[in-house]
């Protein structure tokens, strides 16, 4: 593709990705587009297909709730510590606010086979309800309702009808068993795939509508229909006040950041989605397109970290609880898995779909679960470490599984695999895969310590030290700078790992050369490449953007080797290229700030905890020194950082 080409601003009908609002009841996500038309979402699971998928194909379905003839806007943003968004809108003089939210109430199942529930339930649940509110605040405003599935994937077409009232519709398709119910106090028409309303709102009007799929019944009246918004609200406010965020003037990022993160999990089993989409390009009209609407286990160790140093002891649990699970019914761990414990992902491209912009093909599925990722094991018992170290014991039922995580890393560290980033070219013998065999072999013996197993102790340590001189012998080039892969004289974004990991203290002269070599060779315009396209064999044609997680990684590790003012150059300069929402997809150009790949991207915003906390500790500490040893503010507890990812 031509590069210049790309650069040139052009006409399309989609919306730039980090445009889209993301809400969730953590079993349901939506994207909501500027315009008020939710373009993603799927049911009954984050998983499923979907039923508004105009953000992959503009006939693939969409559900507008705005004005009349008003496409942008006056503002946006979220109901503060809420996963609830408002949208405002203006036209001549008349002012309205849209409320979108997907319904989060009381527990109410009494019976266990009622719920898709494994995890200790709370006191909410989801309710399977997609409620929109419009509040009309000053003058008269023409108001539309536009809602069309579309469904599995756009491959069903939906009919509605009308269920004994105006107010009240039902849809269906032939062969999928989803009815959706809209219930609203405007006028429905039904025109064959549409149910389609309108009025004029004057001020102080307010109106609803409200699309459910289970079985709690939908709000009847706009008097009931705030009282179930307001209870979520309090129920978003509720679980953000267990968090323990710093006196800082970032803890809005932290914030948004945990919210996005409770908003990718599912609540039933626990598992962290990477994204909530599939196929959204990473970059304009590439091939490089993935579903990643499953839950990675390399993310294990760094959603635990973050997750325990913000507080949220709860999610961190059952999302160690779902890996543990996950592993006691494997015969072979998988490096990714559906969010209901799924293992087979076999990948299909659908063609109905044009894809983002045109970028094609839309896949569902991920092939990646066939591949050997070595790393898998390192993140596994860096879990196990962390929540050993949280709960300061081991469960009777982790420490078989540890011995076998131990084992298997120990079986395959020589053997080459795809890596951490799933290349689809020819298996390399990759650093960063080495190091986490290190990881495993080292957690493990330090687990086994703790459980009191000298002897096996002893010899994993041994072991973790053999992969150590494996790695510094064959993986560091003439410069002194870790390569990614062995033979190669080629960077790699994923050996910033390497200090947040502690395979080598942040002052040993490798690490420093590493994590330099990277700052200024394998950026554009200060952000990070995971690797140079044409010196990695990926599989894949095209170039690819600069990787948001390794730029955030990148932040870490110069607050480790004491680039402490880089370090918080880089980040403020990260977070200021948050979505308007404060989102982040998988991939930024640096050229024009838009954002590409899935999104919410999880691991994004776990690097984001990660380097933020990075960068305020930095300060603390410099504070306390100019203050002789004092502080004057609450500060964050050292000891929790001291580990990169880790605590060690």
């Amino acid at each position: 593709m031509n590069d210049q080409l790309q650069d040139e601003p052009r006409v399309t009908a989609f919306p730039r990705i980090d445009d889209y609002g993301f809400i969730s009841d953590s079993e349901v996500t939506a994207l909501i587009a500027p315009s008020g038309a939710i373009e993603w979402m799927c049911l009954p699971r984050m998983d499923s297909p979907s039923v508004f998928g105009a953000i992959l194909d503009r006939s693939a379905g969409s559900f507008r709730f705005a004005p009349d003839n008003i496409a942008a806007p006056a503002d946006r943003r979220y109901i503060p510590g809420t996963m609830v968004m408002e949208t405002s809108w203006r036209s001549g003089e008349g002012w309205a606010t849209v409320r979108d939210v997907l319904l989060v109430g009381p527990w109410r199942h009494q019976q266990p086979g009622r719920s898709a529930h494994r995890r200790a339930p709370t006191d909410y649940d989801a309710e399977h309800i997609l409620l929109r509110i419009v509040h009309c605040e000053t003058g008269q405003i023409q108001f539309v309702l536009d809602c069309q599935p579309a469904y599995d994937y756009g491959r069903a077409r939906a009919m509605w009808e009308y269920l004994d009232s105006y107010h009240l519709a039902m849809a269906g398709a032939e062969g999928v068993d989803l009815p959706l119910r809209l219930t609203t106090d405007l006028r429905l028409g039904l025109e064959g795939s549409r149910a389609v309303a309108r009025t004029l709102l004057k001020s102080g009007d307010t109106r609803f509508c409200a699309l459910s799929w289970g079985s709690r019944e939908a709000p009847e009246t706009v008097e009931e229909a705030g009282e179930r918004l307001m209870k979520t609200v309090h129920h978003w406010r509720h679980w953000l006040a267990v968090g323990q965020f710093p006196d800082h003037p970032w803890s809005a990022q932290l914030t948004r950041s945990a919210l996005t993160l409770k908003g990718l999990t599912f609540a039933p089993t626990g598992a962290i989605v990477a994204a909530p989409t599939t196929s959204l390009p990473e970059t304009p009209g590439g091939e490089r397109n993935w579903d990643y609407r499953y839950t990675w286990i390399r993310d294990s160790a760094f959603a635990l970290w973050g997750l325990y140093t913000l507080g949220f002891s709860w999610e961190a649990n059952d999302y160690f609880s779902h890996i543990i699970n996950l592993a006691e019914s494997a015969k072979d761990m998988q490096i990714v898995y559906g969010i209901g414990g799924e293992t087979d992902l076999t990948e299909h491209t659908l063609d109905n779909l044009r894809g983002y912009d045109n970028a094609g093909p839309v896949r569902i599925g991920n092939n990646a679960f066939r591949q050997r990722q070595h790393d898998v094991w390192g993140a596994a018992l860096d879990s196990v470490y962390l929540y050993a170290r949280h709960r300061d014991q081991i469960d009777a039922q982790t420490w078989p599984l540890l011995r076998w995580a131990v084992k298997s890393a120990l079986a395959v560290w020589r053997e080459p695999d795809q890596g951490i980033w799933e290349v689809r070219g020819k298996p390399q013998h990759f650093t960063s895969s080495k190091v986490m065999c290190w990881v495993a072999a080292d957690r493990g013996a330090r687990l086994a310590r703790i459980h009191h197993d000298f002897e096996r102790a002893e010899r994993w340590q041994g072991a973790a030290d053999e992969i150590r001189a494996d790695i510094c012998t064959n993986a560091v080039d003439s410069r002194g700078v870790f390569t990614q892969c062995y033979g190669s004289t080629a960077l790699d974004a994923s050996t910033l790992l390497i200090p947040l990991v502690r395979f080598l203290p942040p002052d040993d002269e490798r690490v420093r050369k590493t994590v330099l070599a990277i700052a200024d060779e394998l950026t554009v315009d200060g952000l990070v490449l995971r690797y140079r396209t044409n010196e990695t064999d990926d599989g894949c044609a095209g170039e690819e953007g600069t990787f948001t997680i390794c730029s955030f990684w990148l932040v870490s590790a110069l607050s480790e080797i004491g680039e402490k003012y880089r370090a918080k150059q880089l980040c403020e300069k990260l977070l200021g290229y948050a979505s308007p929402l404060g989102l982040y997809a998988e991939e930024i150009d640096p050229r024009t700030g838009r954002h590409w790949g899935n999104y919410p991207q999880a691991f994004t915003h776990l690097a984001l905890i990660n380097a933020v906390m990075h960068v305020v500790r930095d300060e603390q500490v410099e504070l306390r020194i100019a203050l002789g040893g004092e502080s004057v503010a609450p500060r964050l507890d050292d000891a929790t950082l001291t580990g990169g990812y880790i605590h060690i």
